[in-house]
């Protein structure tokens, strides 16, 4: 007989997920039309940070961040993939109002941030709601989660992602 499950803790992401475990597969549509998927970047590292909402102010800033240092993040062979439940509209609008120079994708039926346990039950001023929590995963070139961040503070935190992704290798 199975165990039963786990209540989920409210204000909090349940995952699963541990360093070493095999990144969730997806696909999903992303700014500009397209579509992308885990399996494109196969054989290079990648950043999958989680936001909880396009033109906020702490999104900005993680996304502004993240595409100030696109340049660093591929010098150590490594993509960066921003990860909302805003529709590909709001992102492309994002994307462009802030010159982001990284790929913004929308999950708006909530299957990938499930997967990744970073979509929730939270409260904000003692009001109960279902979100993201911010936070960001690295992946190894093998498909396995290197590193895993959550709960992210903004501040600092790509600079952080980045010094990790060097650790991994080119």
């Amino acid at each position: 007989m199975p165990a039963p499950a786990r209540p989920k803790k409210a204000g909090k992401a349940p995952s699963s997920l541990a360093v070493g475990d095999k990144a969730p597969s997806f696909s999903l549509p992303r700014d500009g039309g397209e579509n992308v998927s885990l399996a494109d970047f196969k054989g290079q590292n990648l950043v999958l940070y989680f936001y909880p909402r396009a033109d906020t102010p702490g999104c900005t800033l993680e996304s502004r961040a993240f595409s100030a240092l696109s340049a660093g993040f591929a010098k150590a062979d490594t993509a960066v993939l921003g990860v909302s439940a805003d529709p590909v509209n709001a992102q492309d609008k994002f994307k462009a109002k802030y010159d982001l120079r990284i790929p913004l994708a929308s999950d708006e039926t909530h299957k990938m941030l499930e997967a990744y346990g970073v979509w929730g039950e939270k409260s904000l001023y003692g009001r109960k709601f279902m979100g993201i929590t911010r936070a960001t995963f690295l992946i190894g070139k093998d498909g396995r989660i290197a590193r895993i961040w959550p709960k992210v503070k903004v501040e600092g935190h790509a600079e952080d992602v980045l010094a990790a992704a060097k650790m991994l290798g080119a």
